[in-house]
């Protein structure tokens, strides 16, 4: 959430590993359309990977960051364009989001929708880190650069520009066509590609800075977008969060902490223990999990979360079993957590299953 001064802090982002098959295909599909026209064939865009045009096109396939930079790769090498980065970035509208994109079109105020963005953009196959904060009359989406060790500096700054540009959509998406950075901040040198980027951005570009980093005024804000709504709003953050668990789940060292809990289900194991089993001190395994920006309490929690209401949607057990098999104190603590998770009873979750 943003403080007092309305800053997010990009560092709150989870960093997936780069081979992990988390993410819908969509920016994939995204750039194999944007190509095509060009002469470069998806089977060009997609040498180096284990995918093929069926799969990008098939909503079920997951994908890797390592995919995706491995595309934009082969898309450079075959020629394509300055243009083509800020093409695909055009044409990713929070439509193609899914919930998280959906969630962002509903949000109650700009300043949610910044927010949301940040909170939530694990869900968005993200290629940086998110952040912003407010200084004076700016706004400032920051852009943290998570990945470039493995990136040659023509992927870099492919991957930025395209960044930059779907950040100018979304806000678009939301806000209206009206709005328009004040100005962008690259932390790359000047490539001669400046007029070209001050056009598709819509404002002044500068190069060579410590971050990168797109302006806007803050006076917007607090207005309300058009498609805003604060009921489906709270619906679908609900629903993101569920999804954020999920992904989390299976990043990082978050990831093998929740694997190693669902495999001991039912057993009553602490830090203490899961730190011996992954070979580190407690002390480290607390820093690492500092460094994601979570904590094991939380990630117990959620794995806590998503088991009982397996059992709750997919069996007929009692409430009594439940907690039983589960570690709870009691079926009053069941009921409890439950309420808590969801909003809804027991009882209310069954009859809506």
């Amino acid at each position: 959430m943003a403080d007092g001064s309305g800053e997010l802090n990009a560092a709150a982002i989870d960093r997936p590993l780069l081979h992990q098959k988390l993410f819908a295909p969509y920016k994939i599909a995204t750039l194999i359309d944007t190509v095509a026209d060009r002469g470069i064939s998806a089977g060009t865009v997609l040498a180096g990977t284990d995918l093929s045009p069926d799969l990008v096109h098939d909503p079920h396939t997951l994908t890797s960051i390592q995919d995706y930079v491995t595309a934009c790769g082969n898309v450079i090498a075959a020629g394509a364009d300055a243009d083509v980065p800020f093409e695909v970035g055009s044409r990713l509208h929070l439509s193609a989001y899914g919930m998280y994109g959906y969630a962002l079109m509903c949000s109650p105020t700009v300043r949610d929708f910044f927010d949301f963005a940040v909170r939530y953009h694990l869900l968005a196959t993200p290629m940086q880190r998110l952040g912003w904060r407010q200084e004076g009359d700016m706004a400032i989406w920051s852009f943290t650069e998570t990945y470039r060790e493995i990136m040659s500096p023509e992927v870099r700054g492919f991957l930025m520009r395209q960044q930059m540009m779907m950040t100018v959509t979304h806000v678009r998406d939301v806000a209206g066509a009206g709005i328009t950075p004040a100005r962008a901040f690259f932390g790359l040198p000047d490539a001669g590609l400046g007029a070209d980027d001050e056009r598709r951005l819509g404002c002044p570009c500068h190069y060579g800075m410590p971050a990168h980093e797109l302006h806007y005024p803050a006076r917007f804000l607090d207005e309300a977008p058009q498609f805003g709504n604060r009921l489906t709003y709270a619906w679908l953050e609900e629903t993101c969060n569920g999804l954020l668990g999920e992904a989390r789940l299976r990043t990082g060292i978050a990831g093998e902490i929740g694997q190693l809990l669902i495999m001991a289900s039912g057993q009553s194991l602490g830090m203490p223990q899961i730190a011996s089993q992954m070979g580190m001190t407690e002390r480290t395994l607390r820093r690492r999990l500092d460094s994601e920006n979570t904590s094991f309490a939380t990630i117990a929690d959620d794995v806590r979360r998503r088991t009982v209401l397996q059992y709750v949607e997919t069996t007929r057990m009692s409430a009594d079993d439940i907690a039983s098999k589960l570690g709870f104190s009691d079926t009053a603590n069941l009921r409890r957590a439950i309420k808590r998770w969801t909003g809804r009873t027991l009882s209310e979750l069954r009859r809506a299953g």
